[in-house]
């Protein structure tokens, strides 16, 4: 029988680089598998596959945005940005 390897949510953390608050937030809204343990979480180490982690913590950069933001069919402004770059 194999043995699942369970991770606290510092260390699920530190697997997905992000922080522990971050972790929490994913349990709590349930893109995170985990189970409670007295006052703490306990998250199987292959549960963290499911999580996807987009980017970096924090807001993006402004240029980011507002590549975003601009139409999708209007080159000129993507140049113009990629200028700024």
């Amino acid at each position: 029988m194999m043995a699942i390897e369970l991770l606290t949510t510092s260390q699920a953390a530190e697997a997905l680089g992000v922080s522990a608050r971050r972790v929490l937030q994913l349990i709590e809204t349930g893109k995170l598998e985990a189970q409670r343990v007295g006052r703490d979480y306990v998250i199987a180490r292959d549960a963290l596959a499911a999580v996807q982690i987009y980017g970096k913590a924090g807001r993006p950069p402004k240029w980011v945005q507002q590549t975003a933001s601009s139409k999708s069919g209007d080159d000129e402004n993507r140049a113009n940005l990629a200028n700024k770059v």
